[in-house]
């Protein structure tokens, strides 16, 4: 399309009166494989292509969008929109201009350039490895998938914005089962690269292996107690907390319209001194990273915590008008069919100056949750609970014995004040993030660190712990 169709549309969006328009324009080639013990079940490819068109009139917002692209399309689907706005034109805009990106995140060995039967070998080599690990390893699924996604953003502050995100991720999860039991291992390796991630930055048959590892140890463990503990959560995958307890009441879109417990708190202690939490969109090859968010901002590091101080949140431009504060490039969308919104990018807690071991050491009773799984949050108060997929006791300073069914039970809020301890291993894991905007890709992580007190769900009989 031509760039006085492009101003055509975005000015006939701003007819009654907005005070801001966009357009955003999306292709994404999708593929996807699936093996079954080892087989192939199912390989699909999609393709999502259409664009978006978004009108602000001071607090108020309508959104759009149609896979027709064409001029005359996008022309009509404007003045239907800008229709829900009474008033006059206080804005044209009569030019439009590239916004130079640091073009990261590209891929070195495009998967386009690699046999389907060498991807497919590689997952088989996996599959194999976690299969053979124990008889008692009933079914191991591998799930790969990789998409190209292309945008290109236009609005009526006169800016053009393009990115272009290749995403690769393989999931891999073992199922452990003897009679009456069963338990499962997985993880999920992604990068913003090409198929040099699965080939040079891990080890897909390492991987594989520790998921039927983690199925066993935890298909013969005992059954976790309950109460008020101490609990060690590992590095990697179990910033899924901070993710969902905290980084979620981040947000300006729960923070604008107060439904946030950190609403109003900005400059004000929400956590312990040695918490410093981040949110980093710039990372090169990270899962959640983008040269530019979803509405053109170029994406940032924002430190959201400093030294247990709130110091800033996740804005998007329009809940940033209600916060009187500029969108921080934190603006994202599962695709054109959704409006975006602050939503995370890779979100972490940083390193803290203890060690794995030392803090181990410093516990004298307590839970090691080595994994964290799925959980459930509500923003507005905090309060969550959080499945422990791997989990150990720690007795004495010594982790012991294996125990599943624990459960994690608290609030964001008063989890972040009871953080006493922080290793220095920070490692980040790739997961998908669901809300508003749909579901997109995300880091979580953290490093080592250790909760002083939360109460642990489980049905291995009730303790009291005495420090």
């Amino acid at each position: 399309m031509q760039k006085k169709q492009i101003l055509d549309i975005l000015n006939a969006a701003l007819a009654s009166g907005g005070d801001y328009s966009e357009l955003y324009f999306e292709d994404t080639v999708s593929k996807d494989i699936v093996l079954e013990n080892g087989n192939v079940s199912k390989a699909s490819t999609g393709n999502v292509y259409g664009c978006g068109i978004r009108i602000f009139k001071k607090d108020k917002c309508v959104y759009g969008y149609s896979n027709d692209v064409s001029y005359k399309n996008l022309l009509k689907l404007a003045n239907t929109l800008k229709d829900s706005f009474e008033g006059e034109r206080v804005l044209e805009v009569s030019t439009l201009n590239v916004v130079k990106s640091g073009n990261k995140n590209k891929p070195k060995v495009p998967y386009s350039t690699v046999p389907m039967e060498q991807q497919i070998a590689l997952l088989k080599e996996a599959s194999e490895v976690a299969k053979n690990y124990d008889p008692r390893i009933v079914k191991v699924d591998v799930r790969f998938g990789v998409n190209t996604q292309n945008v290109t953003i236009y609005n009526s502050d006169g800016k053009i914005a393009k990115d272009s995100r290749t995403r690769g991720r393989c999931y891999i999860t073992s199922i452990a089962a003897k009679p009456g039991a069963m338990q499962t291992g997985g993880k999920g390796p992604g990068a913003q690269r090409g198929f040099e991630f699965f080939n040079e930055h891990i080890n897909l048959k390492e991987i594989a292996l520790e998921c039927s590892k983690v199925a066993i140890t935890m298909l013969d463990a005992d059954e976790c107690p309950s109460g008020e503990m101490p609990v060690i959560i590992d590095n990697g995958f179990g910033g899924v907390i901070f993710h969902e307890a905290c980084g979620h009441g981040l947000e300006a879109s729960s923070v604008s319209k107060n439904l946030s417990i950190f609403a109003g708190k900005k400059g004000q202690k929400v956590a312990s001194d040695i918490v410093n939490a981040y949110d980093d969109g710039t990372i090169d090859g990270a899962w959640g990273s983008g040269n530019f968010d979803d509405e053109g901002n170029k994406t940032q590091r924002t430190q959201l915590i400093k030294n247990g101080v709130l110091v800033n949140y996740l804005v998007d431009n329009f809940n940033g008008r209600a916060m009187n504060e500029p969108g921080n490039g934190a603006c994202r969308r599962q695709s054109y069919k959704y409006q975006p919104t602050s939503r995370m990018s890779n979100t972490f807690i940083g390193n803290g100056t203890s060690t794995r071991e030392e803090i181990i050491k410093a516990t004298k009773f307590g839970l090691y949750a080595k994994s964290l799984g799925g959980g459930s949050v509500n923003p507005a108060t905090g309060d969550f609970n959080f499945a422990v997929n791997e989990g150990y006791l720690v007795e004495d300073g010594v982790i012991t014995k294996p125990v599943k069914g624990a459960t994690l039970i608290g609030n964001g809020g008063n989890v972040l004040f009871n953080i006493d301890m922080i290793a220095n291993n920070l490692l980040r894991e790739q997961g998908m993030c669901g809300s508003s905007s749909g579901s997109i890709p995300a880091d979580v992580g953290q490093p080592t660190i250790r909760v002083k007190s939360i109460l642990v769900g489980g049905t291995g009989g009730k303790i009291r712990w005495i420090s």
